[in-house]
């Protein structure tokens, strides 16, 4: 057998690491793992592991990341009831049946794989870094899962928007996981189910409001090749359509939002992309991982593949995909689009705003328009 490359040796050591991680944090606990706990177990120096990850709260992010990565279902997996007759509240149920089907029961012991992710948000909470970047998510998480409920609206029903209805669901289901931590058993899961249910046929008056012309930068006219490099899509696990005619959008993860923007001003045709950048992408990049690896579970289990959202989301932690699209240093506020047509960019904006502007460049009676 020929020997590892160096690129190969870090790759070999890091899923050590990562290995190590996972019995170290349940085994013991987020609280009482130590580095060189982990650094033991995977047989490697302290100094290896932090070469890898630049801490312990990043190396958990990993772990679980890399844990809800595992637990997506194949990408052509069928849903789990046919596709005729699925309603928005039936969805939303099958959402958090399978949302409350991977928390701890009351009768698991302290330290399991099943309470493994019990430290996530008091994490998050303790440092204001993650904080936002984490608040944004949840809003890219309730803008995914918003666009898949209006997809399953009845022909003729009048159109609505349902990401508040999905912020109600996430923060109902992550209040949830927060209680099975903290007080076993105080909640039954079948009434968590049938509460979400119940909120699609709630009138929330929601409705989108885009941004304020004033605040919004016209899009640039341009015309420049598009060769992206291949990626994944991480909300469908599978290759990202890059090539088609659409609408990238490069956000840091503090200007995640934004991507709803971009989805309500482009045709109904286009397709939508989100690439995720971060000036931290030793913490933060894991935690994005998670956060849309968590959705996807529940995703691919409630929702059949006609009402999947048209946004994808690709992780670009190198900056590759970025430096393509014509934004060669990015940031957590990083906020730029591209409009493509036909393998080239016609269309560019940056600052607040770009995410529309790009998207309504060209199209009759948008605002925002290309001059």
């Amino acid at each position: 057998m020929g020997r590892f490359t160096r690129a190969e040796m870090q790759e070999h050591n890091r899923a050590k690491v990562l290995a190590a991680a996972r019995d170290e944090f349940t085994e013991r606990g987020f609280r009482d793992a130590k580095i060189d706990g982990i650094a033991e177990r995977a047989r490697l120096t302290r100094g290896a592991v932090y070469s890898n990850f630049p801490g312990k709260r990043a190396l958990y992010f990993a772990v679980l990341a890399d844990l809800a990565e595992r637990d997506s279902a194949p990408p052509h997996a069928a849903p789990p009831h046919s596709e005729s007759g699925r309603t928005a509240g039936e969805a939303l149920g099958a959402f958090a049946r399978a949302w409350v089907a991977r928390l701890p029961l009351a009768t698991e012991e302290q330290h399991s794989s099943a309470r493994l992710g019990m430290d996530l948000l008091s994490e998050v909470l303790a440092d204001e870094r993650t904080r936002w970047p984490f608040t944004q998510l949840m809003k890219l998480d309730a803008i995914l899962l918003g666009l898949a409920l209006e997809r399953l609206r009845p022909p003729g029903a009048p159109a609505g928007r349902l990401v508040s209805v999905a912020e109600v669901a996430l923060t109902t289901l992550y209040g949830a996981s927060q209680m099975a931590a903290a007080a076993p058993g105080f909640v039954d899961p079948f009434t968590i189910v049938s509460a979400c249910e119940q909120l699609a046929d709630l009138d929330l008056g929601d409705a989108w409001q885009p941004p304020h012309l004033a605040y919004v930068p016209r899009a640039r006219p341009a015309d420049e090749s598009w060769s992206p490099p291949p990626a994944v899509d991480a909300v469908r696990g599978e290759p990202a359509r890059l090539a088609d005619d659409g609408v990238v959008a490069i956000l840091g993860l503090h200007r995640l939002e934004a991507a709803e923007e971009a989805v309500r001003a482009a045709p109904p045709t286009a397709t939508v992309t989100v690439v995720l950048v971060t000036g931290d992408p030793g913490e933060l990049a894991p935690l994005a991982r998670l956060a849309i690896a968590e959705l996807r579970v529940c995703l691919r289990q409630a929702f059949p593949p006609s009402a999947w959202p048209r946004l994808q989301v690709v992780y670009d932690e190198s900056g590759t995909l970025a430096a393509a699209a014509g934004v060669p240093a990015v940031s957590d506020g990083t906020e730029a689009a591209v409009r493509v047509e036909a393998g080239r960019i016609v269309a560019r904006a940056d600052g607040r705003g770009a995410c529309h502007a790009a998207a309504a460049a060209g199209e009759p009676d948008r605002p925002g328009q290309a001059g």
